[in-house]
């Protein structure tokens, strides 16, 4: 049976099952087809649309002001968005905020990013919570033309994140340099100072603020793919092995990147994981990773740390979980999710080498979780000393 548009409609969500929200276009036109997730952020949503770690993924909005401040060229985690999609509750209005250059919708035309207005935003969110994510085409077209049935068929012959290696698809194509921090009011970016260590960045999909992070401790970042082997890592002489965020499913990704890392353990090199990084170096000592329901996606996930009882407000963005009981006798648990109990972090009692679910770089606490990359250099000091 053909599904006609209502003549008004510009736009559509498309579910695997049949379900269709309708609204308005809004971006770029055309269609794209993705795993939709919720994001109940307030702020940042430019940095989450450029966020890697989005590939495959069509986010829907919590929030209903979206786009209220605009967007400039400074807020942005990667050049190359790779995001599905996304979804807002109201109209995009015109920016409100000293330093947008551009206008949302601009934007994510400019990137050939498909966005959707004006449907029942919660309603879509209790469907994802109760059900789990769904398979969904998100399309923006011509008013009562648009082409339900072929984006249904698409949503339903998708296969889906599980088994999919988005890393390789989302990281740098060659090796580079890195020397930018952290941005300061009036000021903009900075640029590293004293070169206290060499940290070679492992790009799974890595977000600039987490390199920004990585000089601000006085490292001299060299950023390398994704696929680069144990010799291409070593051969610069690392103080440290730093393993980016990213996507997709960290068992297609680990075959070829946690023999990398097991490497980098025998070698007693410091290695420090976030996200992506996470997973993989659980999976490189033995632990096992899994899919999630629903993920978590969101600047304000209570996390605890277990080894001095503090509570962390953390950003987290991850649709897999490491499953801590798979965790081998050398692994601490460090910290765990105060929403679902799920793993947020491990250490090795007999390496160097600690890793987070989270991400401390995006500062929703604000500053609670950067002492990690304080951490990070103090294992770095001591295996040079």
């Amino acid at each position: 049976m053909t599904i006609a548009p209502p003549p008004e409609a510009t736009g559509a969500l498309v579910l695997a099952d049949g379900t269709v929200f309708w609204g308005r276009g809004l971006g770029a036109k055309g269609r794209s087809v993705g795993e939709v997730c919720f994001n109940t952020s307030i702020t940042g949503y430019q940095e989450i649309l450029t966020d890697p770690s989005y590939a495959g993924e069509i986010i829907n909005f919590t929030f209903p002001h979206i786009g209220n401040v605009g967007t400039n060229a400074e807020d942005i985690e990667t050049v190359t968005p790779a995001v599905r999609g996304f979804i807002v509750k109201a109209d995009i209005t015109e920016p409100s905020n000293w330093r947008a250059a551009q206008n949302l919708d601009a934007w994510a035309k400019s990137h050939n990013i498909v966005g959707l207005a004006g449907i029942d935003t919660r309603k879509l969110t209790r469907r994802i919570r109760d059900l789990g994510a769904p398979h969904a085409v998100i399309v923006h077209g011509e008013a009562g033309k648009l082409d339900i049935d072929a984006a249904l068929a698409e949503a339903k012959s998708w296969a889906g994140l599980e088994g999919m290696d988005l890393a390789i698809e989302v990281t740098t194509r060659q090796s580079y340099g890195w020397d930018e921090n952290t941005w300061e009011l009036g000021k903009g970016y900075g640029k590293l100072g004293e070169k206290k260590f060499k940290v070679v960045a492992v790009d799974y999909g890595a977000k600039r603020n987490i390199l920004r992070c990585l000089t601000n401790i006085g490292a001299e970042v060299v950023v390398v793919p994704a696929d680069a082997s144990l010799e291409d890592v070593m051969r610069h002489q690392p103080d440290g092995v730093f393993l980016s965020n990213g996507p997709g499913d960290p068992a297609a990704t680990g075959k070829y990147a946690v023999p990398v890392i097991q490497g980098l353990i025998e070698k007693n090199v410091p290695v420090f994981g976030i996200c992506l990084g996470h997973q993989l170096l659980a999976r490189a000592v033995g632990a096992s990773t899994k899919k999630m329901e629903r993920g978590h996606r969101g600047a304000n996930h209570p996390v605890k740390n277990l080894e001095n009882g503090r509570v962390e407000i953390t950003s987290q963005n991850h649709g897999f979980c490491v499953d801590p009981d798979t965790l081998p006798k050398n692994a601490v648990v460090t910290h765990v999710s105060l929403f679902d109990g799920t793993n947020e972090g491990f250490r090795m009692t007999d390496k160097p080498a600690f890793s987070v679910q989270y991400h401390p770089e995006a500062s929703p606490g604000p500053t609670d979780s950067h002492y990690l990359f304080e951490r990070f250099a103090e294992l770095m000091t001591a295996a040079k000393n």
